[in-house]
C-alpha cells in the first residue's frame, strides 16, 4: 500500500527478471548449436523466446510454435466490452521477434510430445526435435453440462469470444440482468472476473440501471478484496448481487439459464467462466499431476520429465496465473536454460537468493477510473516461491486509469518487441 506508484509503473513491464544479472556477456565467445522449442506464443512463450535469443547473443536456435500469426492479449480485453479499447489494438505479432531477435515462428499445431525422444509431432509439418522444450500453452476449461460457448461465451481467452460477449452486452437495456460466474481458484487472472463485474455494472448504470448477479465458486473475493468489496457494496450496491460458494451444475445455453447450488438464475446475458486446468496438450503428454503441471521454480523444469519446462498459467506453483507473471517466469526459465546449455550451474547461492517474480495488474472500476495490485515472490531456498509483498491501491482514480495504459504497453513491449 505504500509503494511509490510512479516507480511501480515505470518498472512493471521491464522488471522482475528473476535473475541477478543478464547472462549474455558470459557467452560472448562461445557457440552452443543447441535448439530450444517454445510451444505457445502468449506472454510467457514470447518472452522466453525473445530472452533466449537475447541472452545467448543469438547463439541458441529458438523455434516458437503457434498456429496463429499473432497473440491477442487478455490484458485490457475487458475494456473491449465497454468499447474503451479495440480488439485490434490488443493483437501482438510475432514478426518483430523474428526480425529483431531471429526467433523462428512455425505456424503449426502440436499434436503430441514425446518427452523420452525429445521430439514434437506437428499437424502440418514434420516432427521437430529439441534440446530443451518450453511449454506455455495456457489454460483449458473443465466441462459444464449444457454450456455452449457460441451462445454463452466465457470470453476468458481473448478474441472471438470477447466479441461475442461485447455484442451481447451492447444489446442490453435498462433493467436487464447480466449473470456471470467466477471459477474456483486457481484460475487465469485472479482480479479479472471482479473487474468484469464492475465494467458491466458501470455500463448498466449509465443506461439507467440493471442487475449484475455474480456467482463466485470461492468463499470470497480472490484479489483486490479492499477495492472490489468497496465497489460492490458502494457505487454498485444497487446493481451487483454477489453470491459466494456457488457451484455451477448445468447451463441451458438457449434459454440463458444457469442451475446452481444456490438456485436457478435467468439472464438477458449469461457469462459462464468455467473452472480451469492446464491445456489438454500437457495432459496427453503426461506432464500434469491433477489439473496443473508440477515444476521446479528454480528453472520451471517439469518434475516429471527432464528438459521440459512449463511456464505461465499451466504450471502448478503458488504464484498467480497472469500475463505479467508468465512474463516474469519466462525470464527465470530462459536464464536457467541458457546456463544449462552452456554447462554452467544454475544452483549457486547467489542465483538462488535472486530468483524473484512479480505479478501486477490494473483493474478498471468505472468508465474512466482504475485500481491496481502487485505481488512479489522470492525463492524460499528449499522448493517453492514465497509471497514477499502484496500491494493494492487505496482508491480507484482517473490517474490510475491513465497509468494502466503505460503499464500494459510496457508489458507488451517487454514480451513481444
Amino acid at each position: 500500500m505504500t509503494i511509490n506508484r510512479r516507480k511501480f509503473i515505470k518498472n512493471l513491464g521491464i522488471a522482475s527478471l528473476g535473475v541477478a544479472s543478464s547472462p549474455s556477456s558470459i557467452f560472448a565467445n562461445t557457440h552452443s548449436s543447441k535448439h530450444v522449442v517454445v510451444i505457445g506464443g502468449g506472454f510467457g512463450g514470447a518472452t522466453a523466446a525473445k530472452y533466449l535469443r537475447l541472452w545467448s547473443n543469438g547463439d541458441i536456435k529458438v523455434t516458437l510454435i503457434d498456429p496463429l500469426q499473432q497473440h491477442t492479449s487478455c490484458v485490457m480485453s475487458n475494456l473491449v466490452l465497454n468499447e474503451r479499447q479495440k480488439l485490434k489494438n490488443l493483437r501482438l505479432y510475432y514478426e518483430t521477434l523474428k526480425q529483431k531477435y531471429g526467433v523462428e515462428h512455425l505456424k503449426d499445431k502440436v499434436l503430441d510430445i514425446d518427452s523420452y525422444a525429445q521430439k514434437i509431432d506437428l499437424k502440418h509439418g514434420e516432427s521437430i526435435s529439441y534440446d530443451k522444450l518450453i511449454i506455455s500453452t495456457g489454460i483449458g476449461f473443465k466441462k459444464v453440462s449444457g454450456h455452449d460457448f457460441r451462445k454463452v461465451p466465457h470470453a476468458w481467452i481473448a478474441g472471438s469470444q470477447t466479441n461475442i460477449l461485447k455484442n451481447q452486452l451492447a444489446e442490453m437495456e435498462a433493467g436487464d440482468t447480466f449473470v456471470m460466474s467466477i471459477p474456483k481458484s486457481p484460475y487465469r487472472c485472479p482480479p479479472g472476473p471482479y473487474e468484469r463485474a464492475c465494467v458491466v455494472a458501470d455500463m448498466l448504470k449509465r443506461r439507467g440501471g440493471g442487475n449484475v448477479i455474480v456467482l463466485d465458486a470461492n468463499e470470497g473475493i480472490q484479489a483486490e478484496k479492499h477495492t472490489f468489496s468497496k465497489a460492490f457494496n458502494g457505487i454498485y450496491s444497487n446493481i451487483i448481487d454477489y453470491h459466494t460458494n456457488v457451484k455451477i451444475n448445468e447451463v441451458d445455453s438457449n434459454a440463458r439459464e444457469v442451475y446452481t447450488s444456490d438456485g436457478t438464475f435467468e439472464a438477458d446475458v449469461l457469462n459462464i467462466i468455467p473452472n480451469q486446468k492446464a491445456n489438454r496438450l500437457l495432459k496427453t503428454a503426461s506432464l500434469t499431476d491433477g489439473d496443473w503441471a508440477p515444476v521446479d521454480p528454480i528453472s520451471y523444469e517439469s518434475t516429471i520429465f527432464s528438459n521440459v519446462h512449463i511456464i505461465g498459467d499451466a504450471q502448478a506453483t503458488n504464484q498467480p496465473k497472469s500475463a505479467h507473471m508468465a512474463n516474469s517466469q519466462a525470464k527465470v526459465c530462459a536464464d536457467a536454460i541458457v546456463r544449462s546449455l552452456y554447462n554452467l550451474s544454475i544452483y549457486s547461492f547467489e542465483r538462488l537468493e535472486n530468483i524473484t517474480t512479480n505479478s501486477a495488474c490494473y483493474s478498471p472500476i468505472t468508465y474512466n477510473e482504475a485500481s491496481w495490485l502487485t505481488a512479489n515472490f522470492a525463492y524460499d531456498g528449499v522448493s517453492s516461491m514465497k509471497l514477499k509483498h502484496i500491494g493494492e491501491a487505496k482508491e480507484w482514480s482517473r490517474e490510475n486509469y491513465k497509468e494502466m495504459y503505460a503499464w500494459a504497453n510496457n508489458l507488451f513491449f517487454d514480451s513481444f518487441y
